[in-house]
């Protein structure tokens, strides 16, 4: 196929639009069901291209959720423990134990699933039956993946009456080293970003304390590579093998780090025994359930323990989950990784790090004020990299 033509671009308004290799060769992609938009090819290239660095650079099936061209979340196929299972809503799925990228696309798609909500799906690997099943359940515009397992392909192509849109791409592709896109009709022009991220990127450490156990060098290579694929400025959180906390395209780097970190605290409070314990009305749909979960947890448009309100989704009258219980609960959360894209100006972002359980850090240094980022590092108790390595993305 030398191009595709789609049915707009980024909005109805802007025709014609195609996607097309611009040396006249073939894409190196095979539609195999729906018609993908615009935005739909931006999230699938840019997905795929995050969780193929993932699979290189841990060896693990990796798996992302991105909407509007920016990771929801990237995660490695690791077991889920008992009370995740529950909290992402997989905990009926038979065998999820046994398929590593059903357990990367379980963590991937379950840490932010408001955000999530209409997402686009990368896997690393040829997807299996127990991955299918769970994605077909979710509301869900596509996926791209390098194959299909035959019953697996079956199950994706009955989404959405059959429109489901599923790509596959040569796992083999390997674009030009220079990039090109327009704005304005003026031409611009770059190296792509080939810059490999692995544990030595973690070798500068610049904090009294210098231990990096093995799960933190993971978790942090997941949070550099997610950065490397969000709109810019950005900051990521990352535990237990998978973003838990993305924040993308802030002007300042503490409103990335707080909205990351707001996003960290849901997805851990979502996993205490008092959310777990929620008695939800029979018939409540999984997105109904993820708007007032997040709504239980933040206080959020409505009250959703007032009277008049429980009843439309409780078959019991919850308690409210007060800011006491919470700041108790997220006290007791360490070890949590922090990855940013480009220098911390200021040490605030430090401190509010640390109300999220922030253990290690890596970003790039560089700032005047690097001596205060590191103080408070130390005052802490937190390990930090230099990575000496920006990782804008626009």
């Amino acid at each position: 196929m030398k191009e595709f033509e789609l049915k707009y671009g980024c909005n109805p308004n802007q025709k014609p639009a195609r996607i097309y290799m611009n040396d006249g060769s073939d894409l190196p992609i095979e539609i195999l069901c729906g018609r993908p938009g615009y935005i739909n090819f931006l999230d699938a290239f840019n997905s795929w291209q995050l969780v193929k660095e993932l699979k290189e650079a841990t060896g693990l099936p990796s798996a992302a959720s991105f909407k509007h061209v920016s990771p929801t979340s990237a995660a490695v196929g690791l077991p889920l423990p008992e009370k995740l299972k529950k909290a992402v809503f997989e905990d009926d799925i038979e065998g999820l134990d046994d398929s590593p990228l059903g357990c990367a696309y379980a963590r991937a798609r379950g840490t932010d699933r408001m955000c999530s909500f209409g997402d686009w799906v990368a896997l690393s690997e040829v997807c299996d039956v127990t991955t299918a099943k769970m994605i077909k359940r979710e509301v869900s515009d596509g996926i791209i993946a390098p194959g299909y397992e035959p019953e697996a392909l079956e199950i994706l192509k009955s989404k959405r009456g059959g429109k489901y849109n599923i790509v596959r791409i040569d796992r083999d592709y390997i674009p030009e080293l220079q990039e090109r896109k327009q704005v304005f009709g003026i031409t611009f022009e770059q190296g792509r970003n080939n810059f490999k991220i692995d544990a030595s990127l973690l070798r500068n450490i610049v904090t009294a304390k210098k231990e990096l156990p093995p799960e933190a060098i993971t978790d942090l290579i997941i949070s550099l590579i997610t950065l490397k694929y969000t709109q810019s400025n950005s900051v990521c959180y990352a535990y237990g093998g998978q973003a838990i906390g993305v924040g993308a395209g802030q002007q300042s780097r503490i409103h990335c780090t707080r909205l990351a970190g707001s996003k960290a605290d849901t997805w851990f409070l979502r996993q205490s025994d008092k959310v777990l314990g929620l008695k939800f009305r029979e018939g409540i749909g999984r997105p109904d359930r993820d708007n007032v979960i997040d709504g239980y947890i933040n206080r959020n448009e409505e009250d959703v323990c007032a009277d008049g309100v429980w009843q439309r989704y409780f078959a019991e009258r919850p308690e409210p989950f007060t800011d006491e219980e919470q700041r108790e609960y997220l006290d007791g959360i360490d070890g949590v990784s922090l990855g940013s894209d480009a220098f911390f100006p200021f040490s605030d972002n430090i401190e509010r790090a640390k109300k999220s359980g922030v253990r290690y850090v890596a970003e790039p240094g560089g700032s005047i004020r690097d001596d205060a980022v590191i103080s408070c590092c130390d005052r802490y108790g937190m390990v930090m990299a230099f990575t000496g390595m920006r990782l804008f993305h626009h």
